[in-house]
């Protein structure tokens, strides 16, 4: 019995090596900075959802695409450096869609979060409103989501 697991084991962790090469060789992004990265998204790439606050006085300055500070009541989010490919996707509507409740919620690209910097490459960091259309508790603090261009 222990064996059939063991071997279970190796199977499940074989297929996620070949999983992440063929995602790699195609451009995908998974955990790789991907900077410049312009491919379309359609498939939806994976990435971890955090909350981040857009308004005056909150964790960032103002937003990379226009300069300006944005109402945590908007759809929108910040792309980490890669996915935000230079200001490419700048107030471009992105889909979400979150692991746990299956919702999915359009919002609108109006930052970085700078990869450079301390953030991961593989985050959407979006305002308390996304959150909320996807049904989610922002004291979770990230969540597993896919993403595409919308």
């Amino acid at each position: 019995m222990a064996n059939a697991r063991v071997v279970a084991l190796f199977a499940v962790l074989a297929l996620l090596q070949i999983t992440c090469t063929v995602a790699r060789r195609h451009g995908k992004p998974g955990g790789y900075h991907h900077q410049g990265t312009l491919a379309s998204s359609r498939d939806g790439y994976p990435a971890v959802m955090t909350v981040n606050g857009f308004q005056r006085g909150e964790e960032g300055g103002p937003s990379e695409c226009d300069g300006h500070f944005h109402s945590d009541g908007d759809l929108i989010v910040a792309l980490s450096t890669g996915w935000f490919a230079g200001g490419h996707r700048c107030h471009r509507a992105i889909r979400i869609t979150s692991a746990r409740t299956g919702r999915s919620v359009e919002a609108r690209v109006v930052d970085e979060c700078d990869s450079r910097r301390g953030c991961r490459d593989n985050v959407v960091d979006s305002s308390a409103a996304v959150w909320k259309a996807l049904g989610l508790d922002t004291d979770a603090g990230e969540v597993p989501v896919t993403w595409s261009d919308a």
